[in-house]
């Protein structure tokens, strides 16, 4: 009999185990003959498979398996050469990646009339199972003589009861939440829900462009880097794309399908919070005019010195940090201030104390790193993980900034230094390890530092902060964009209502404005610039999300004046990339802080979330700031908690007292 099935490459078996049975009868009252097998999770490609099959199952045409192309269960069947009979229009050719099985073609089994939909399956005497973790909506967990688990597939279908005679039910949920989250159902505690964008954040865009189902026409060809990057591409350019493809008309899609896609990506996102509890119903306030502010010159190198003592510590850090928001620093004193900035080096250290914390610090990023470089080549076989965080970083480095004359060119060495910086820091934080993204945060730290172990530290740093960004949960995301429609309702109701009514209301063009700070939408320098002044922790906590109203509130005019639709607000916000002006939106920004500040009766989570309940700090030259907000020369520096982890390594008597005393709004 001749075959037409390919093996592309040999799948890795991350889970089996034997002694797993079907009962053939579901009514366990009744007598039922038990089949015996095994499971298995295959990885292959970057693509999870669960597989169930019989020991005694040598006849292939009685495999179900899951399309590539569907989550519907398919019938393995014979080629038309043993079944002349069969219509040519039911013969599909498929390559299985996964597994040698001597069959050649697969159809969907015939329904008797009067049956269900195209995705019915009769089980009958046919046992054997597989299908991707992707099409896995549930997990049934009944504990009855043997635990036994039954999975419920997108498309409705349930597959078998598998009972664990011999153990491993633990076993095999804890190697299937390596590529999936699973969390109880909040209506069923024996409902296990799988949720897969984690593993989706993760997956190239031009993948996801293979999704025919939003018809996608031609790939958004404007940033070969945008097209291909993962996690905020999925939420931003491949929304843009999937309405909006160059030299195209503009194709709608329902409104309840954007929505649905969505909550997919950021699960639990609900930017209504008029409807949740816990959350203030925000009107209309009298918020004042916007007082008008100037910006100042960088921090020379000159002006950096003199507020360095004989012994190197820094004195009157809050107007040093003052000067550092009002006007950003010059590139020469950005390599030694950057470190103060992002925790690596405490304020009041001195030279000495900061030599004996470099040469700590080098110490243990080389530990780490000889981790990752002493695994050989059979260990890493048996490390999907490790083996797909390098994937993703290469792929990422040989995209990051290569218009950057630092990055730019073959065998560059900025690269080589980026990928190693990832790869360790995948061992400082192998939960988190490397999701796509994070090459951009880490880029202008490199460029600044020009120094391994300075960039890494200062990364980690970053990293502190921006760590809920990148977690499966996408928690951090959640907060911001909930706290964003927040302040977007409280400083301007109409336009809010106006995107609201727009189906826009999610904010999900700020996205990406988010997730890696601005790193897209600004000019290389506009993001040093942007990014040392959000550091300095002033004029107030979340300071991002007030560039990020200053930016809507420059377009919202001409938004709103063109009735720009959801397609349109999409597009022109997607298009504003490399057009800002940092400086303008820095003294809006900041113009809108004084506004707020200034406005009595504020809400509670505003107060909270911009920490205008706290203490700021102080200098004893200055009773109050320009701000409205009284210090004291009692009160430590308002310095983030990025400089927790410089307590380590013996250095705990350099720690500044650090905190922000106040809490995020999440919704219950």
């Amino acid at each position: 009999m001749p075959f037409c099935l390919k093996v592309k490459t040999q799948p890795y078996v991350v889970f089996e185990h034997e002694g797993v049975f079907i009962h053939s009868s579901p009514d366990e009252s009744e007598d039922h003959d038990l089949i015996s097998g095994f499971l298995r999770i295959i990885d292959k490609d970057g693509e999870s498979l669960v597989e169930y099959k019989p020991l005694e199952d040598a006849d292939p045409s009685n495999m179900l398996c899951a399309c590539k192309d569907s989550s519907s269960v398919v019938e393995w069947t014979k080629s038309s050469e043993d079944n002349p009979h069969r219509p040519v229009d039911h013969q599909l050719s498929y390559e299985t990646e996964w597994d040698v099985i001597s069959a050649i073609s697969f159809r969907r089994k015939a329904l008797a009339h009067g049956e269900g939909g195209s995705n019915h399956i009769n089980y009958r005497n046919k046992w054997a199972f597989s299908f991707n973790v992707y099409d896995l909506r549930s997990i049934t967990v009944k504990c009855e003589e043997w635990p036994c688990l039954v999975f419920r597939l997108k498309d409705g279908t349930a597959l078998p009861a598998i009972h664990f005679h011999q153990g491993g039910s633990t076993a095999f949920l804890d190697s299937l939440r390596k590529s999936v989250q699973i969390s109880k159902s909040p209506d069923d505690e024996n409902v296990l829900i799988v949720n897969t964008y984690s593993k989706a954040f993760s997956l190239s865009f031009e993948n996801l462009l293979d999704d025919t189902n939003y018809g996608f026409v031609q790939k958004f060809k404007k940033d070969p880097y945008t097209t291909t990057l993962g996690g905020f591409s999925k939420v931003t350019n491949y929304i843009f794309d999937a309405f909006w493809a160059p030299g195209l008309e503009c194709h709608q899609r329902p409104v309840e399908e954007v929505a649905d896609l969505l909550g997919e990506l950021i699960p639990g996102l609900e930017i209504n919070q008029q409807e949740e509890p816990g959350f203030e119903v925000i009107t209309r306030l009298d918020l004042g005019q916007r007082t008008v502010v100037q910006r100042t010159e960088p921090v020379t190198m000159k002006e950096w010195a003199k507020y360095q003592d004989s012994e190197g510590r820094t004195k009157n850090v809050p107007h040093i940090k003052n000067l550092i928001f009002k006007g950003g620093l010059c590139h020469v004193v950005r390599k030694e201030a950057w470190k103060f900035l992002l925790g690596y080096f405490p304020w009041n250290s001195t030279h000495e104390e900061r030599k004996l914390i470099q040469k700590s610090k080098t110490d243990e990023y080389f530990r780490m790193k000889l981790q990752w470089k002493s695994i050989s080549v059979e260990q890493e076989r048996r490390n999907s993980r490790l083996r797909d965080y390098r994937s993703l970083i290469e792929k990422d480095v040989n995209r990051t900034d290569r218009n950057n004359k630092f990055y730019e060119g073959l065998d560059n060495p900025g690269l080589m230094l980026l990928h190693d910086i990832l790869m360790t820091y995948c061992m400082y934080d192998f939960d988190l390890g490397y999701v796509q993204g994070m090459s951009d945060l880490l880029s202008p730290i490199l460029f600044v530092m020009e120094n391994e172990v300075d960039a890494f530290w200062c990364f980690v740093s970053f990293m502190d902060e921006m760590h809920e960004n990148f977690e499966e949960q996408m928690q951090g995301m959640k907060t911001q964009l909930i706290q964003l429609s927040t302040l977007l309702r409280l400083l301007d109701l109409a336009f809010w209502n106006y995107l609201e009514a727009q189906d826009s209301g999610y904010l999900y063009f700020c996205f990406r404005w988010l997730l890696i700070r601005f790193k897209r939408e600004l000019h290389f320098q506009d993001v040093l610039r942007l990014w040392e002044v959000m550091w300095t922790g002033q004029p107030c906590q979340n300071f991002h999300l007030l560039v990020c109203c200053a930016m809507l509130d420059s377009e919202k005019q001409k938004i709103m004046d063109r009735k720009y639709g959801f397609n349109e607000i999409l597009k022109h916000i997607n298009e504003l990339s490399m057009k800002l002006d940092i400086e303008e939106i820095l003294c809006k920004s900041e113009s809108i802080c004084i506004q707020i500040k200034n406005c009595k009766d504020l809400p509670h989570s505003v107060i909270e979330f911009l920490g205008l309940n706290t203490v700021t700090e102080t200098s004893a030259l200055l009773e109050t700031s320009e701000y409205g907000i009284l210090e004291s020369p009692q009160t430590s520096s308002r310095s983030t908690h990025r400089q927790d982890h410089l307590a380590s390594n013996g250095h705990s008597h350099l720690k500044e007292t650090t905190h922000y005393g106040c809490k995020v709004a999440l919704i219950s």
